[in-house]
Protein backbone atom coordinates (compact mmCIF):
# COMPACT_ATOMS: atom_id res chain seq x y z
CA UNK A 1 0.00 0.00 0.00
CA UNK A 2 1.07 3.46 -0.67
CA UNK A 3 1.58 5.56 1.95
CA UNK A 4 -0.02 3.13 4.53
CA UNK A 5 1.29 6.26 7.23
CA UNK A 6 1.38 9.61 7.24
CA UNK A 7 4.96 10.02 4.71
CA UNK A 8 7.99 10.99 6.78
CA UNK A 9 11.57 12.38 5.65
CA UNK A 10 13.50 15.60 4.94
CA UNK A 11 12.82 18.29 2.29
CA UNK A 12 15.75 20.50 0.87
CA UNK A 13 13.35 23.56 0.71
CA UNK A 14 14.00 25.09 4.33
CA UNK A 15 17.27 25.11 4.52
CA UNK A 16 18.74 25.45 0.23
CA UNK A 17 15.55 26.78 -1.75
CA UNK A 18 16.45 25.83 -5.15
CA UNK A 19 19.88 25.54 -4.64
CA UNK A 20 20.37 22.48 -3.00
CA UNK A 21 23.15 20.19 -4.06
CA UNK A 22 24.66 16.40 -4.33
CA UNK A 23 26.59 16.73 -1.68
CA UNK A 24 24.11 18.15 0.78
CA UNK A 25 21.59 15.77 -0.26
CA UNK A 26 23.63 12.91 0.42
CA UNK A 27 25.05 14.61 3.91
CA UNK A 28 21.51 14.47 5.28
CA UNK A 29 20.49 11.07 3.82
CA UNK A 30 23.65 9.95 5.50
CA UNK A 31 22.51 11.64 8.59
CA UNK A 32 18.87 9.96 8.37
CA UNK A 33 19.79 6.91 7.70
CA UNK A 34 22.90 6.66 11.16
CA UNK A 35 20.34 8.74 13.71
CA UNK A 36 16.33 9.13 12.42
CA UNK A 37 15.86 5.58 10.14
CA UNK A 38 14.64 3.57 13.45
CA UNK A 39 12.24 5.68 14.07
CA UNK A 40 10.30 5.93 10.87
CA UNK A 41 12.03 8.78 8.79
CA UNK A 42 12.73 7.28 5.50
CA UNK A 43 11.96 9.93 2.34
CA UNK A 44 15.26 12.20 1.22
CA UNK A 45 13.06 15.31 -0.98
CA UNK A 46 15.35 17.11 -3.36
CA UNK A 47 13.39 20.50 -3.77
CA UNK A 48 12.56 22.83 -6.42
CA UNK A 49 14.61 23.93 -10.12
CA UNK A 50 17.18 21.00 -9.36
CA UNK A 51 16.95 21.51 -13.43
CA UNK A 52 18.36 24.89 -12.83
CA UNK A 53 22.46 25.60 -13.13
CA UNK A 54 22.95 29.05 -11.52
CA UNK A 55 20.41 28.71 -8.35
CA UNK A 56 21.50 30.64 -5.14
CA UNK A 57 19.05 30.34 -2.85
CA UNK A 58 15.05 30.82 -2.94
CA UNK A 59 14.83 33.21 -5.40
CA UNK A 60 14.00 32.64 -8.87
CA UNK A 61 16.13 33.62 -12.71
CA UNK A 62 13.03 34.41 -14.01
CA UNK A 63 13.31 32.82 -17.78
CA UNK A 64 16.85 31.10 -17.34
CA UNK A 65 17.71 28.53 -19.18
CA UNK A 66 17.06 25.09 -17.97
CA UNK A 67 18.60 21.61 -18.46
CA UNK A 68 16.10 19.43 -20.80
CA UNK A 69 16.02 16.27 -22.98
CA UNK A 70 15.03 16.03 -25.73
CA UNK A 71 11.63 14.71 -25.28
CA UNK A 72 10.53 18.15 -23.13
CA UNK A 73 11.75 16.70 -19.84
CA UNK A 74 13.99 18.59 -17.30
CA UNK A 75 17.15 16.89 -15.84
CA UNK A 76 19.28 17.54 -13.55
CA UNK A 77 22.09 20.37 -13.54
CA UNK A 78 25.13 18.66 -13.75
CA UNK A 79 27.47 21.10 -12.11
CA UNK A 80 24.67 20.39 -8.77
CA UNK A 81 24.31 16.56 -9.20
CA UNK A 82 27.67 15.66 -10.88
CA UNK A 83 26.09 11.93 -10.55
CA UNK A 84 23.58 12.75 -13.04
CA UNK A 85 26.25 13.30 -16.20
CA UNK A 86 25.92 11.27 -19.29
CA UNK A 87 22.06 11.51 -19.07
CA UNK A 88 21.79 9.30 -15.80
CA UNK A 89 19.37 11.64 -14.31
CA UNK A 90 18.96 10.82 -10.71
CA UNK A 91 19.26 7.50 -10.76
CA UNK A 92 22.68 7.48 -8.72
CA UNK A 93 21.15 9.66 -6.52
CA UNK A 94 18.34 7.69 -5.93
CA UNK A 95 20.38 4.23 -6.03
CA UNK A 96 22.88 6.09 -2.94
CA UNK A 97 19.54 6.83 -0.70
CA UNK A 98 18.11 3.40 -1.35
CA UNK A 99 21.24 2.05 -0.34
CA UNK A 100 21.12 3.37 2.82
CA UNK A 101 17.29 2.12 3.10
CA UNK A 102 15.70 5.37 2.70
CA UNK A 103 13.30 6.44 -0.54
CA UNK A 104 14.44 9.23 -2.77
CA UNK A 105 11.96 12.17 -3.95
CA UNK A 106 11.93 15.04 -6.07
CA UNK A 107 9.74 18.07 -6.70
CA UNK A 108 8.48 19.06 -9.92
CA UNK A 109 6.24 21.55 -11.05
CA UNK A 110 3.12 21.00 -12.86
CA UNK A 111 3.23 22.01 -16.34
CA UNK A 112 5.31 21.92 -19.71
CA UNK A 113 8.95 23.89 -19.65
CA UNK A 114 7.82 27.33 -21.38
CA UNK A 115 11.64 26.50 -22.83
CA UNK A 116 10.39 23.56 -24.73
CA UNK A 117 7.08 25.14 -26.06
CA UNK A 118 9.19 27.64 -27.47
CA UNK A 119 11.65 24.77 -29.04
CA UNK A 120 8.42 23.11 -30.15
CA UNK A 121 10.44 19.65 -29.10
CA UNK A 122 8.74 16.15 -29.44
CA UNK A 123 6.90 14.68 -26.80
CA UNK A 124 8.07 10.85 -25.56
CA UNK A 125 4.99 8.00 -27.02
CA UNK A 126 2.99 11.18 -29.38
CA UNK A 127 3.29 12.43 -32.51
CA UNK A 128 2.15 15.95 -30.77
CA UNK A 129 4.54 18.32 -29.76
CA UNK A 130 5.25 20.37 -26.81
CA UNK A 131 3.55 23.71 -28.34
CA UNK A 132 0.83 21.62 -29.50
CA UNK A 133 -0.11 20.21 -25.97
CA UNK A 134 0.87 23.24 -23.87
CA UNK A 135 -1.72 25.38 -22.53
CA UNK A 136 -0.36 29.14 -22.80
CA UNK A 137 -2.52 30.87 -20.52
CA UNK A 138 -2.13 28.77 -17.05
CA UNK A 139 0.99 29.77 -15.71
CA UNK A 140 2.20 30.40 -12.08
CA UNK A 141 2.35 33.38 -10.59
CA UNK A 142 5.64 32.71 -8.03
CA UNK A 143 7.74 31.13 -11.19
CA UNK A 144 8.50 31.39 -15.00
CA UNK A 145 9.79 27.79 -15.97
CA UNK A 146 6.23 26.14 -16.70
CA UNK A 147 3.06 26.36 -18.62
CA UNK A 148 0.27 24.10 -18.11
CA UNK A 149 -0.86 21.12 -20.30
CA UNK A 150 -3.61 20.76 -21.76
CA UNK A 151 -4.54 17.35 -21.09
CA UNK A 152 -7.60 16.70 -23.30
CA UNK A 153 -5.19 16.08 -26.16
CA UNK A 154 -3.48 12.46 -26.22
CA UNK A 155 -0.16 14.23 -26.35
CA UNK A 156 -0.95 15.64 -22.85
CA UNK A 157 -1.30 12.03 -21.26
CA UNK A 158 1.54 11.13 -22.64
CA UNK A 159 3.81 13.37 -21.86
CA UNK A 160 3.07 12.71 -18.11
CA UNK A 161 3.13 9.41 -18.92
CA UNK A 162 6.70 10.05 -20.47
CA UNK A 163 7.57 12.11 -17.12
CA UNK A 164 6.90 9.20 -14.69
CA UNK A 165 8.63 6.64 -17.07
CA UNK A 166 11.52 8.51 -16.50
CA UNK A 167 11.39 9.12 -12.57
CA UNK A 168 10.25 5.21 -12.02
CA UNK A 169 13.44 4.75 -14.01
CA UNK A 170 15.29 7.01 -11.80
CA UNK A 171 14.19 5.04 -8.86
CA UNK A 172 12.00 7.87 -7.54
CA UNK A 173 9.50 7.20 -4.22
CA UNK A 174 7.56 10.83 -3.86
CA UNK A 175 7.04 13.61 -6.21
CA UNK A 176 5.95 16.74 -4.59
CA UNK A 177 4.07 18.57 -7.42
CA UNK A 178 3.75 22.38 -7.19
CA UNK A 179 1.82 24.79 -8.59
CA UNK A 180 -0.81 22.80 -8.29
CA UNK A 181 -2.70 22.19 -4.87
CA UNK A 182 -4.42 25.72 -4.62
CA UNK A 183 -5.72 26.37 -8.00
CA UNK A 184 -6.58 22.33 -8.50
CA UNK A 185 -6.64 21.76 -12.11
CA UNK A 186 -8.91 18.73 -12.26
CA UNK A 187 -7.43 16.92 -15.08
CA UNK A 188 -3.68 18.04 -14.65
CA UNK A 189 -4.11 16.46 -11.23
CA UNK A 190 -6.16 12.68 -12.62
CA UNK A 191 -3.37 12.70 -15.59
CA UNK A 192 -0.16 12.83 -13.34
CA UNK A 193 -2.01 10.36 -11.02
CA UNK A 194 -2.96 7.95 -14.07
CA UNK A 195 0.61 8.10 -15.22
CA UNK A 196 1.62 7.22 -11.84
CA UNK A 197 -0.95 4.69 -11.23
CA UNK A 198 0.73 2.95 -14.97
CA UNK A 199 4.58 3.86 -14.21
CA UNK A 200 5.38 0.62 -12.51
CA UNK A 201 6.74 1.83 -9.46
CA UNK A 202 4.90 2.75 -6.51
CA UNK A 203 5.33 6.76 -5.99
CA UNK A 204 3.93 8.98 -3.06
CA UNK A 205 1.75 11.86 -4.84
CA UNK A 206 2.19 15.02 -2.43
CA UNK A 207 0.50 17.93 -4.25
CA UNK A 208 1.59 21.95 -3.37
CA UNK A 209 0.82 24.59 -2.70
CA UNK A 210 -2.02 25.21 -0.11
CA UNK A 211 -4.28 26.12 0.91
CA UNK A 212 -6.22 23.36 -0.48
CA UNK A 213 -10.01 23.31 -1.51
CA UNK A 214 -11.97 21.63 1.14
CA UNK A 215 -14.76 21.26 -1.49
CA UNK A 216 -12.22 19.02 -3.49
CA UNK A 217 -11.15 16.56 -0.64
CA UNK A 218 -12.93 13.62 -1.66
CA UNK A 219 -11.01 14.13 -5.07
CA UNK A 220 -7.98 14.49 -3.70
CA UNK A 221 -8.79 11.52 -1.58
CA UNK A 222 -8.96 9.30 -4.23
CA UNK A 223 -5.86 10.61 -6.27
CA UNK A 224 -3.20 12.03 -4.03
CA UNK A 225 -1.49 10.83 -0.71
CA UNK A 226 -0.85 14.36 0.96
CA UNK A 227 -2.04 17.72 -0.21
CA UNK A 228 -1.01 20.93 1.50
CA UNK A 229 -3.27 22.66 3.71
CA UNK A 230 -1.60 25.49 3.94
CA UNK A 231 0.73 28.30 2.20
CA UNK A 232 4.40 27.70 2.65
CA UNK A 233 4.44 27.51 6.38
CA UNK A 234 7.41 29.25 8.12
CA UNK A 235 9.22 29.66 11.83
CA UNK A 236 6.41 32.35 13.10
CA UNK A 237 3.72 32.20 15.42
CA UNK A 238 0.77 33.20 13.94
CA UNK A 239 1.56 30.49 11.12
CA UNK A 240 1.36 28.29 13.62
CA UNK A 241 -1.53 29.91 15.43
CA UNK A 242 -3.50 29.85 12.19
CA UNK A 243 -2.77 26.06 11.87
CA UNK A 244 -5.38 24.71 14.60
CA UNK A 245 -7.98 26.13 12.57
CA UNK A 246 -6.74 24.32 9.71
CA UNK A 247 -6.33 21.49 11.33
CA UNK A 248 -9.82 21.71 12.56
CA UNK A 249 -11.32 21.30 8.73
CA UNK A 250 -9.27 18.99 7.72
CA UNK A 251 -8.61 16.80 10.39
CA UNK A 252 -11.86 14.11 9.40
CA UNK A 253 -9.88 13.83 6.11
CA UNK A 254 -7.32 11.64 6.71
CA UNK A 255 -6.69 7.34 6.44
CA UNK A 256 -6.46 4.64 4.31
CA UNK A 257 -8.28 2.53 1.48
CA UNK A 258 -7.54 -0.32 -0.19
CA UNK A 259 -4.32 1.14 -2.10
CA UNK A 260 -3.43 3.86 -0.41
CA UNK A 261 -3.36 6.17 1.82
CA UNK A 262 -4.75 9.75 2.14
CA UNK A 263 -3.31 12.74 4.64
CA UNK A 264 -3.56 16.71 4.70
CA UNK A 265 -0.35 17.82 5.06
CA UNK A 266 0.54 21.06 6.79
CA UNK A 267 3.51 21.75 5.16
CA UNK A 268 7.46 21.46 6.27
CA UNK A 269 9.19 21.73 9.83
CA UNK A 270 11.26 24.42 10.25
CA UNK A 271 13.72 23.07 12.96
CA UNK A 272 16.99 23.33 13.73
CA UNK A 273 19.11 25.56 10.85
CA UNK A 274 17.05 26.86 7.88
CA UNK A 275 17.92 29.39 5.47
CA UNK A 276 21.43 28.21 5.35
CA UNK A 277 22.33 29.85 1.62
CA UNK A 278 22.22 33.05 3.73
CA UNK A 279 24.23 32.12 6.36
CA UNK A 280 25.08 29.35 8.87
CA UNK A 281 23.61 31.24 11.93
CA UNK A 282 20.15 31.15 10.59
CA UNK A 283 17.94 28.68 13.10
CA UNK A 284 14.47 28.23 13.70
CA UNK A 285 12.67 31.36 15.65
CA UNK A 286 10.30 29.06 17.05
CA UNK A 287 11.32 28.78 21.02
CA UNK A 288 11.52 25.37 22.39
CA UNK A 289 8.08 25.40 23.45
CA UNK A 290 6.41 26.14 20.11
CA UNK A 291 8.92 23.49 18.70
CA UNK A 292 6.60 20.98 21.02
CA UNK A 293 3.30 22.99 20.00
CA UNK A 294 4.41 22.16 16.12
CA UNK A 295 5.14 18.15 16.43
CA UNK A 296 2.22 18.06 18.91
CA UNK A 297 -0.58 19.06 16.48
CA UNK A 298 1.34 17.94 13.44
CA UNK A 299 1.06 14.13 15.16
CA UNK A 300 -2.31 14.03 16.37
CA UNK A 301 -4.18 15.59 13.28
CA UNK A 302 -1.27 12.59 11.15
CA UNK A 303 -0.09 15.18 8.74
CA UNK A 304 3.21 13.93 6.84
CA UNK A 305 6.10 15.29 8.48
CA UNK A 306 8.98 16.88 6.80
CA UNK A 307 12.24 18.12 8.33
CA UNK A 308 12.92 21.65 6.99
CA UNK A 309 16.29 22.35 8.49
CA UNK A 310 19.61 21.02 7.91
CA UNK A 311 19.66 17.76 9.43
CA UNK A 312 23.87 17.54 9.87
CA UNK A 313 22.96 20.76 12.13
CA UNK A 314 20.80 19.58 14.79
CA UNK A 315 21.22 19.71 18.32
CA UNK A 316 19.98 17.40 21.15
CA UNK A 317 17.08 19.38 21.64
CA UNK A 318 15.47 19.23 18.29
CA UNK A 319 16.64 15.68 17.76
CA UNK A 320 14.29 14.54 21.12
CA UNK A 321 11.57 16.17 18.50
CA UNK A 322 11.86 13.94 16.25
CA UNK A 323 12.91 10.38 17.72
CA UNK A 324 10.50 10.05 20.30
CA UNK A 325 9.23 6.48 19.83
CA UNK A 326 5.73 7.37 21.80
CA UNK A 327 4.54 10.40 19.64
CA UNK A 328 5.36 8.76 16.28
CA UNK A 329 2.94 6.28 17.02
CA UNK A 330 0.45 8.62 17.61
CA UNK A 331 1.10 9.39 13.79
CA UNK A 332 1.35 6.06 12.88
CA UNK A 333 -1.27 4.27 15.23
CA UNK A 334 -4.07 6.27 15.95
CA UNK A 335 -7.25 7.21 14.29
CA UNK A 336 -10.49 10.00 14.57
CA UNK A 337 -8.62 12.75 15.53
CA UNK A 338 -10.63 15.78 16.79
CA UNK A 339 -10.43 18.61 18.78
CA UNK A 340 -12.46 18.68 22.05
CA UNK A 341 -12.60 22.16 22.81
CA UNK A 342 -11.13 25.76 22.16
CA UNK A 343 -11.17 28.35 24.97
CA UNK A 344 -10.32 31.94 24.64
CA UNK A 345 -11.00 34.16 27.28
CA UNK A 346 -9.14 37.72 28.67
CA UNK A 347 -6.98 36.39 30.61
CA UNK A 348 -5.98 32.51 28.22
CA UNK A 349 -6.99 30.83 25.25
CA UNK A 350 -6.27 27.39 25.81
CA UNK A 351 -7.44 24.00 23.57
CA UNK A 352 -7.36 20.07 23.78
CA UNK A 353 -7.27 17.28 20.92
CA UNK A 354 -8.30 13.72 21.38
CA UNK A 355 -7.39 10.47 18.98
CA UNK A 356 -7.85 7.10 19.72
CA UNK A 357 -5.02 4.29 19.49
CA UNK A 358 -5.35 1.29 17.42
CA UNK A 359 -5.57 -0.73 20.71
CA UNK A 360 -8.24 1.41 22.21
CA UNK A 361 -6.59 3.55 24.60
CA UNK A 362 -6.43 7.30 23.69
CA UNK A 363 -4.67 10.56 23.66
CA UNK A 364 -4.98 14.02 24.59
CA UNK A 365 -3.31 16.70 23.69
CA UNK A 366 -3.53 20.10 25.21
CA UNK A 367 -2.71 23.07 23.98
CA UNK A 368 -2.25 27.07 25.64
CA UNK A 369 -2.16 29.18 22.95
CA UNK A 370 -2.39 32.58 24.72
CA UNK A 371 0.88 34.79 25.60
CA UNK A 372 1.15 33.90 29.33
CA UNK A 373 1.01 30.77 31.48
CA UNK A 374 -2.11 29.20 32.24
CA UNK A 375 -3.60 26.00 33.38
CA UNK A 376 -5.44 23.70 30.67
CA UNK A 377 -7.62 20.95 31.62
CA UNK A 378 -9.87 18.55 29.83
CA UNK A 379 -12.30 16.13 31.59
CA UNK A 380 -11.61 12.28 30.00
CA UNK A 381 -14.66 11.12 28.30
CA UNK A 382 -14.99 7.37 29.73
CA UNK A 383 -15.08 7.58 33.28
CA UNK A 384 -12.76 8.51 36.18
CA UNK A 385 -9.67 6.36 36.58
CA UNK A 386 -6.99 6.36 34.15
CA UNK A 387 -2.99 5.61 33.28
CA UNK A 388 -1.28 8.69 31.71
CA UNK A 389 1.69 8.62 30.17
CA UNK A 390 3.57 11.70 29.65
CA UNK A 391 5.11 11.32 26.00
CA UNK A 392 7.10 14.44 26.23
CA UNK A 393 8.36 14.44 29.58
CA UNK A 394 8.55 10.26 29.67
CA UNK A 395 6.54 9.85 32.91
CA UNK A 396 3.77 8.44 33.88
CA UNK A 397 1.29 9.09 36.74
CA UNK A 398 -2.66 8.35 37.33
CA UNK A 399 -6.24 10.08 37.23
CA UNK A 400 -8.79 9.72 39.51
CA UNK A 401 -11.26 12.66 39.19
CA UNK A 402 -12.08 12.01 35.48
CA UNK A 403 -9.65 15.31 34.42
CA UNK A 404 -6.19 15.95 33.26
CA UNK A 405 -4.68 19.15 33.93
CA UNK A 406 -1.46 20.76 33.46
CA UNK A 407 -0.08 24.01 33.49
CA UNK A 408 1.66 25.17 30.15
CA UNK A 409 3.90 27.84 29.14
CA UNK A 410 2.77 30.17 26.75
CA UNK A 411 2.44 28.54 23.39
CA UNK A 412 3.25 25.45 24.92
CA UNK A 413 1.43 21.77 25.07
CA UNK A 414 1.31 18.66 26.18
CA UNK A 415 0.59 14.98 25.12
CA UNK A 416 -0.28 11.73 27.02
CA UNK A 417 -1.01 8.43 26.22
CA UNK A 418 -4.16 7.79 28.54
CA UNK A 419 -5.86 4.13 29.28
CA UNK A 420 -8.63 3.42 31.12
CA UNK A 421 -8.08 1.19 34.57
Amino acid sequence: MIAQTPPMGWNSWDCYGAAVTEDIVRANADFMAKNLKQYGWEYVVVDIQWYEPTAKNHYYHNFTELCMDEYSRLMPAVNRFPSAANGAGFAPLAEYVHSLGLKFGIHIMRGIPRQAVHQNTPIKGSTMTARQISAQSSICDWNTDMYGVNCTTEGGQAYYNSLLELYASWGVDFIKVDDICRGYPVAEVEAIANAIKHCGRDIVLSLSPGPARLDMAEHMKQHANMWRITDDFWDRWDLLYNMFERAEKWCIHSGVTKTHGYWPDADMLPIGPINQVYGKENRTKFTKDEQITMLTLWCIMRSPLMIGGDMTGFDDFTMSLLNNPELIEVLQHSHSAHPLFRKKTEAAETCAWMCTYENGDFCIALFNLGETEAEVSAVLPFGTNYSCYDIWNKTEFTVTDGCISQKLPAHGAAMYRVTKL
